[in-house]
């Protein structure tokens, strides 16, 4: 049934719901004091760090979107949280918990933000669904090919709204590149470039282990990853460069890059993969996942390369992170900050196009289309359903993969699953601790 009675105007640029909604309408015009009791969105909050605190700030600019909960096992982060400007005046009316599942128990909470560490994605998207919220989750979706596969059941199974925060899908002049490339104008593309260089993501030191920070249920934290002393070399931002909780730039920028790549080319997945790196850069620094990362993807018709280096900014084309597909006609760059197209010097073809400059917010946008997914309870009004999230999510899991395993790895789509069966026992899931477990669904 839908809990929100009124429909809001909109249209969707673009086959099967992947691009941006209308912004014009209800969400941008009406003030709270048109809202109808109906209308309103009460929101929690768990994970309030990083991106999840972000995420939950930009949906309250949102007219009838109340924050209602919070939850995070570092209170000192919860009193930081309280005492910002944006939720100061409304703090008494926040119910606090370090307990996910308790804040998930809380009957008017219509959606939950997901922004914890990775190794907890999987498990709070399952239970928030089964307590019946819609869901704005974190990238990347899944910390496994298996966790991947799993959520994307519980959505079909629960049939609720689960927005993956791959917020560039709102982004209208990566959906305007994503056209030209599709209107074939670019001719034959053999090889899409996707590159991140991120100078300011450099490894910690390595430090000895100590007792967690006063107010930090350390043991919450870890949840289903294995059980480890405290050290803070791994703790808060730094969780993404170790294998126990996430994967390192290859899913940590890896979705966003590679989802606009697949988009581009109408892909699928991949046929073979090989992964080569290490830790080139930074062997004496604390990071487990590389520090310098290239990976091929073969697909029917073209490669894939993925490119990635920590703590140097000097990537392609000039840029620190982009997207090149390249044609016979020229080549079309990509990233956040816009698009070009670079001529081929003997193309018989005019495609010359100067920079296309970004003219709009993707992360606000990407918060707006959510919210009118759930007003209109029609899942099919998001830009990155949970499908598409985990089918990107798995493409970076696979390179990761056989980073790890050394070895060239076959794909076999039919049973979606590698040919190699050594490595689908090693690999395809994660193994879940502290008396958790990955729930089946169905």
């Amino acid at each position: 049934m839908n809990r929100i009675d009124f429909i809001k105007k909109s249209s969707i640029a673009g086959a099967g719901g992947l691009f941006l909604p209308s912004l014009s309408g209800y969400s941008k015009t009406k003030s709270l004091n048109d809202i109808s009791p109906n209308s309103q969105i009460n929101i929690g909050a768990i994970g309030i760090n990083g991106m999840g605190w972000a995420n939950t700030l930009a949906a309250l600019k949102i007219p009838g979107v109340n924050l209602v909960a919070i939850c995070d096992v570092d209170q000192n982060v919860i009193s930081k949280r309280l005492n910002e400007k944006e939720v100061i005046t409304i703090k008494d009316k926040i119910r606090v918990y370090s307990d996910y599942r308790e804040l998930l128990e809380q009957k008017d909470i219509d959606a939950v933000y997901i922004g914890t560490p990775d190794h907890w994605h999987a498990l709070m998207m399952i239970h928030a669904s089964e307590a019946g919220k819609d869901i704005y989750i974190e990238k990347p979706v899944g910390n496994s090919i298996v966790e991947c596969q799993t959520m994307t059941a519980t959505q079909k199974y629960h049939g609720n709204i689960v927005q993956a925060g791959q917020w560039q899908r709102s982004h209208k002049h990566f959906q305007d590149a994503v056209s030209f490339v599709h209107s074939g104008q670019l001719g034959p593309i053999r090889t899409v470039k996707v590159w991140c260089y991120q100078g300011w993501m450099k490894p910690q030191p390595v430090v000895a282990n100590s007792a967690p920070p006063k107010g930090v249920d350390y043991a919450s934290w870890l949840g289903p990853a294995p059980t480890l002393p405290f050290n803070s070399s791994r703790f808060h931002f730094h969780f993404r460069w170790f294998w126990d909780y996430a994967g390192g730039l290859m899913t940590d920028w890896g979705v966003h890059l590679l989802d606009y790549a697949l988009l581009g080319m109408k892909a699928s997945l991949p046929k073979t993969i090989v992964g080569l790196g290490g830790k080139y850069a930074y062997p004496d620094l604390s990071q487990e996942t590389p520090d310098t990362l290239t990976t091929l993807y073969e697909f029917d018709g073209f490669n894939l390369v993925w490119d990635s280096a920590m703590g140097i900014d000097n990537g392609s084309y000039g840029r620190n992170h982009g997207i090149a597909f390249i044609g016979n006609n020229g080549t079309l760059v990509l990233d956040r900050n816009g698009w070009e197209v670079i001529e081929e010097r003997r193309s018989k073809v005019n495609v010359l196009k100067p920079l296309q400059k970004k003219s709009d917010n993707g992360h606000a946008n990407h918060q707006l289309n959510f919210m009118n997914a759930i007003r209109e309870n029609k899942p099919e009004l998001l830009t990155c359903n949970i499908q598409d999230a985990a089918h990107v999510a798995k493409v970076a899991q696979m390179g990761n993969i056989s980073y790890k395993a050394n070895q060239k790895l076959i794909w076999e789509g039919s049973k979606d699953r590698f040919t190699d069966s050594k490595i689908n026992k090693k690999h395809l899931s994660k193994e879940y601790h502290n008396g958790y477990k990955l729930p089946s669904i169905g």
